[in-house]
């Protein structure tokens, strides 16, 4: 991982934002940051060529922040983005920056949300907006979202608002906006028309291009396994037991939760140690040394903490909290797998953390599997083994002579079966940690997030046999476009852009092929979507011939049955 020259502190950003960036655990910044802090910082306008992972959201963020005014409450930052998931995490990392910034507020907009709550929200009074283009470009032409204030906008993704249809919304956008601001436009990539927007609309911008390290050793396999029902904690534990492993580094985000975790693993009976920034050289030098002759088998670390060490017996790097950019993972797992040597990367990752995964995934050029986490069968069977494995151990070592005497007093004394004593004195050692681990239910995923990695079957330029016709109630007269449509559809429904069909647009209703088997939650969460000021009121285009009674949304039998009596 290339290391970053500056600190936080040497970018000149305010000690709320250091005390936050601490708070968070954020140790140096990356090169992205590095890059672009300091013209943000002097008002400079920012074209950043950086993939999604690279640490880019706290690049525009922490600076914009710097800079506000929180005495103006009106709205002095927007951020536009592609989906409503960046839109919400975009929004977070804004608010968890700002935690020590009194009386910030934040707005996520987006599609599929009720229009009450935002226009709520606008009226109190917000800092920043961030929000997708459609509902942005809604709520300034209804006037609850005034511009007049907006000093700085940031262009999140610009290439995935120009493949989802957004461009010519993002224009509009632009060409409201105060001749007076400071615009920041990050893309993954450099197509024509975001190159144009870039000349046409920022003001000698600042070129900022980083290149991530993305080679990872053919020799280390990755998996990942989707934290869910079972919590971090019993799910690491469960991992540990099951797998094999000679040392092993779990990379965590905070120096806290190093020493946090390692206490923990210790009260389960795993020789472990923390590796923090915090932590004196003689220190550090001496628990590599442990870990190296095997007095300790876990180091929990951080990315910092963890630079440079090479240790053969490193068998396996956890990473219980995903890092925050891509180049950071490829640096963690590089501590294994070295000379040539097999490796273990395992990841954990939250349902708001799968966006990040695929940018590691793209970053790398490599597909992480899931992983499958043992059964309670599995556990318990290593369990036994190993608890028969200490008798075999004590056995052999002897010198049980009086504790034989002692045994065969208690059973004459007693008239017990010596089974009985055995079983005992068994449960005795044991304690109260049940020895054998009971079945929890694990949460399984939606059968429309991932199958295999991979979404729903993608369209052709026909109508693929998976895919059925929906009609929607905004059309031509709504001055609808098909990436207005794509775009809500993809924000409600996570349906990636390439896998919608065809889209046809009439004068007061369009229809669009998706794919088949839509789950009922979403088809009803796609009814209530706003696009151009009008609710989709998605239902199945009675034209499409197989759009078959087992396709339709079950009907409401309550409604029915009244419909009957009277």
């Amino acid at each position: 991982m290339t290391e970053a020259s500056q600190t936080f502190e040497q970018l000149g950003l305010n000690n709320n934002l250091l005390k936050a960036l601490k708070h968070i655990g954020y140790e140096m910044p990356s090169p992205i940051q590095e890059a672009s802090i300091p013209p943000l910082m002097e008002g400079r306008d920012i074209l950043g060529q950086a993939q999604t992972g690279t640490g880019k959201t706290a690049a525009f963020a922490l600076p914009i922040l710097n800079d506000i005014n929180l005495r103006q409450k009106n709205p002095q930052v927007m951020v536009l983005a592609p989906t409503r998931e960046l839109a919400i995490q975009v929004a977070e990392a804004f608010q968890s920056y700002a935690h020590y910034m009194n009386g910030f507020h934040v707005l996520p907009i987006y599609g599929g949300q009720g229009y009450d709550s935002q226009i709520r929200a606008l009226k109190r009074g917000v800092h920043v907006v961030v929000g997708t283009p459609g509902r942005v470009m809604d709520h300034m032409r209804k006037g609850t979202l005034k511009l007049d204030n907006i000093r700085h906008i940031v262009l999140d993704e610009a290439d995935e608002m120009l493949r989802m249809g957004f461009i010519d919304d993002v224009e509009w956008v632009l060409g409201e906006l105060p001749e007076e601001r400071q615009i920041a436009l990050f893309s993954a990539t450099m197509p024509r028309q975001i190159a144009k927007v870039a000349s046409t609309y920022l003001n000698d911008p600042v070129h900022v291009k980083i290149k991530v390290a993305t080679t990872t050793a053919a020799t280390i396999n990755q998996r990942y396994w989707p934290v869910g029902g079972l919590q971090k904690l019993d799910a690491l534990t469960r991992i540990l037991e099951a797998e094999p492993f000679d040392a092993m580094i779990i990379f965590v985000r905070t120096k806290t939760n190093t020493v946090e975790l390692a206490e923990k693993l210790e009260a389960r009976g795993y020789r472990s140690a923390a590796l923090n920034g915090d932590i004196s050289q003689n220190l550090r030098e001496r628990t590599v040394e442990h870990l190296k002759a095997g007095k300790i088998d876990i180091l929990v670390a951080t990315d910092v903490a963890a630079r440079g060490l090479d240790v053969e017996r490193i068998s396996h790097v956890f990473n219980y909290d995903i890092p925050y950019d891509t180049e950071a993972y490829v640096h963690r797992i590089g501590r294994t797998g070295r000379a040539g040597r097999s490796g273990e990367a395992i990841l954990f990752v939250s349902r708001r953390e799968t966006r990040m995964l695929r940018a590691i995934e793209k970053a790398t050029g490599q597909t992480i599997k899931a992983m499958t986490l043992p059964s309670a069968a599995d556990i318990n069977e290593k369990r036994l083994s190993r608890f028969k494995e200490k008798i075999d151990k004590t056995l052999q070592e002897g010198d049980l002579e009086f504790f034989k005497n002692l045994i065969s007093e208690y059973q004459k004394e007693n008239d017990i079966d010596p089974m009985d004593i055995a079983a005992a004195l068994a449960k005795m050692f044991q304690g109260d940690q049940p020895l054998l681990l009971s079945e929890k239910p694990v949460r399984k995923e939606r059968d429309h997030d991932h199958k295999d990695g991979k979404k729903t079957k993608s369209r052709g330029k026909g109508k693929d046999k998976d895919m059925l016709t929906y009609r929607i109630e905004v059309g031509r007269s709504d001055n609808v476009s098909p990436g207005n449509i794509v775009g809500a559809i993809a924000n409600e429904a996570g349906i990636e852009s390439q896998y919608i069909g065809q889209i046809k647009i009439h004068d007061d209703y369009s229809t669009v092929d998706l794919p088949s088997g839509m789950p009922k939650d979403i088809f009803k969460s796609l009814k209530r979507v706003w696009v151009c000021q009008k609710q989709l009121q998605i239902s199945l285009h009675e034209g499409d011939s197989r759009s078959s009674a087992k396709h339709r949304p079950r009907k409401d039998k309550r409604k029915s049955s009244a419909k009957q009596k009277k």
